[in-house]
């Protein structure tokens, strides 16, 4: 199989832009996880489900519904 130029070009291309990312991606590795985490809903439970109050539920409830609304505020834009 003859490798053709084109190819070759795409390949070194490919190659030092995943290399060029790879660095980036380690060098701000830190940030990006702050970044990914405070964007990622919680939603912890402190106590087993049967153990809940009604005011717990109804605060979980409520906080569910905004994030809901939220994401579908930025889906509609």
């Amino acid at each position: 199989m003859a490798l053709n130029r084109d190819f070759l070009m795409g390949f070194l291309s490919g190659t030092v832009v995943g290399a060029v990312g790879y660095r980036l991606y380690e060098q701000n590795s830190g940030q990006l996880k702050s970044l990914v985490q405070s964007n990622v809903p919680t939603l912890s439970f402190q106590s087993p489900r049967g153990e809940l109050t009604v005011e717990e539920l109804v605060n979980q409830k409520e906080r569910l519904e905004d994030l809901i609304a939220e994401k579908k505020a930025v889906v509609s834009i």
